[in-house]
């Protein structure tokens, strides 16, 4: 159900199929259109209007060079079709990585090299060797099957809702600033703690997800349930979970989509991609000053 702000505000849906709700807006007329309508242009996507009007204006040279390289390419007609690629590309990647710890011999090999520990940052403070592509890489191992296996299936759900509106580069972002949230908050609040998984990142996109859902006026009583419940999962069950990286994560990915939703103009294009950057630079600082100063003087 959705309340009735959403339902009558024509914004939040396809101007082409208004049953559609979308959060993608045309780069040029600047109308909301769903996967369907959508067409990538040099920067963004474009309407099918829009799309019409461009080929009208074409130059006699573009027409040549259109008709050798075969029209309309590949990854336009995937945008066309609205599959969530960037969903299906980390569903494949974190699966082979997963299975692959499931081997004997290997697969104890493969966390050991990619999961996340704070030691890993600060090379002076342990015997660690300094690592810190691990603050991402964890999000792509698991601690076994069935660890793997939720994260993939709240991936596999949550992408297909959240993909199509953002976008796939903007999708792609939230997802991984938000593990790399996560991993921040296990560095800050239990630095010893060895992590692995793409919790923090799902985490991310459930509070993203109710996040653009409350600011397009959805009824998101259903999310915010979820979203609790596995916190409170997190905290009864704290010896084997990081509780820590999904409230990091969570709280990145609600930061990151509160940037979205307020800056979805062309306009302002420029003006996101700078706050985004700041998140990433504050996380990075945090790691690079904060963490090890409370390590020296809080949890010694």
């Amino acid at each position: 159900m959705t309340t009735p702000e959403f339902a009558d505000n024509r914004d939040n849906f396809c101007y082409r199929h208004p049953d559609r709700q979308s959060f993608v807006l045309c780069q040029r007329c600047l109308r909301t259109i769903c996967p369907e309508c959508q067409t990538q242009a040099p920067v963004g996507v474009i309407c099918p209007e829009c799309m019409a009007e461009q080929r009208k204006s074409r130059t006699p040279a573009q027409k040549r060079a259109e008709r050798r390289w075969g029209g309309r390419n590949t990854a336009t007609a995937a945008v066309r079709s609205g599959k969530p690629i960037v969903t299906y590309a980390l569903l494949a990647v974190t699966s082979f990585i997963g299975l692959v710890q499931l081997i004997p011999g290997i697969g104890d090999a493969i966390t050991g090299q990619l999961l996340f520990a704070a030691g890993y940052l600060y090379p002076n403070l342990s015997l660690m060797t300094f690592e810190p592509w691990r603050l991402l890489t964890a999000v792509f191992v698991h601690g076994g099957f069935l660890h793997l296996a939720l994260n993939m299936l709240a991936l596999w759900m949550l992408g297909q809702s959240l993909e199509p509106m953002l976008g796939r580069v903007r999708f792609l972002a939230l997802y991984l600033i938000s593990g790399l949230g996560g991993s921040v908050a296990v560095a800050l609040l239990a630095p010893g703690t060895a992590t692995v998984g793409a919790s923090g990142a799902i985490f991310g996109l459930m509070a993203a997800l109710l996040i653009i859902g409350r600011h397009i006026g959805a009824n998101v009583t259903g999310i915010l349930v979820i979203l609790g419940i596995n916190f409170v999962v997190g905290f009864v069950f704290s010896q084997n979970i990081a509780w820590q990286a999904h409230l990091g994560g969570a709280i990145v990915g609600a930061l990151v989509a509160f940037i979205l939703t307020r800056t979805r103009r062309r306009e302002q294009r420029t003006l996101q991609i700078l706050l985004l950057a700041a998140v990433v630079v504050v996380l990075v600082l945090i790691v690079a000053f904060l963490v090890p100063f409370l390590i020296t003087t809080v949890y010694s």
